[in-house]
């Protein structure tokens, strides 16, 4: 009796114990990372995604035989605080064509194939991959029906700048959204010139000292 008790209680602890590293988060290190685990949902000739960084261009991931093709001038960004940008080359049936827009990956993705590409379908409704929060907002964990991914989001651009974190539940065999939770706000900056800003709130609130009552002059005995 003793023995299958003991039994009973490795197999919980080992099943709990798998469960736990199952739920473990990785992080999205960079949007680099992120880009790089595009799987195209069509097949193409070639394609080549390109980084442009201070005028200079750098190819991040190609595939299939190399074709010439024009630098680009202008590029889409995963991240709103990046100075450089991203375009996609790439060649079906002959022709060259060039993807600028954040919006063009959305057909260039096609069906979800991985936690990224999970992360940049929910950046193309607004999310955002945090790369100075990843411990909140770029990150994601995974079983075998959903992708659990946790992005922030831009929630007011007025005083004060806002941003709050969610958790994604995105369908793996739909590739679809099921369900959205709201974990708060990690980001909430005021300036001096903000109306609403709770210090100068405080300071107005104060009450502002009361004169004290003069005195009357003291008349002299003659």
């Amino acid at each position: 009796m003793i023995k299958s008790t003991g039994k009973i209680s490795f197999i919980l602890f080992f099943l709990i114990g798998v469960f736990a590293f199952s739920q473990e988060k990785k992080k999205f290190f960079s949007t680099q990372n992120v880009l790089a685990k595009i799987i195209p949902n069509d097949k193409f000739d070639f394609w080549v995604l390109v980084h442009n960084n201070y005028g200079k261009n750098e190819e991040l991931k190609t595939s299939g035989a190399k074709k010439d093709y024009m630098p680009q001038f202008s590029g889409f960004n995963i991240t709103p605080t990046e100075d450089s940008f991203y375009y996609i080359v790439y060649s079906k049936g002959g022709k060259i064509n060039y993807i600028t827009e954040i919006a063009g990956l959305k057909d260039f993705i096609g069906k979800v194939d991985n936690p990224e590409e999970a992360a940049l379908s929910a950046v193309l409704d607004g999310y955002i991959i945090d790369e100075q929060f990843v411990n909140v907002a770029g990150n994601y964990y995974e079983d075998k029906t959903n992708y659990y991914l946790d992005l922030g989001k831009v929630t007011s651009k007025e005083c004060p700048y806002e941003k709050k974190h969610f958790t994604l539940t995105v369908n793996k065999t739909t590739s679809q959204i099921s369900n959205v939770k709201e974990n708060g706000t990690y980001i909430e900056l005021y300036t001096k010139k903000c109306p609403n800003n709770p210090r100068l709130l405080k300071i107005e609130k104060k009450e502002e000292p009361k004169d004290e009552p003069k005195k009357k002059p003291i008349k002299k005995r003659k």
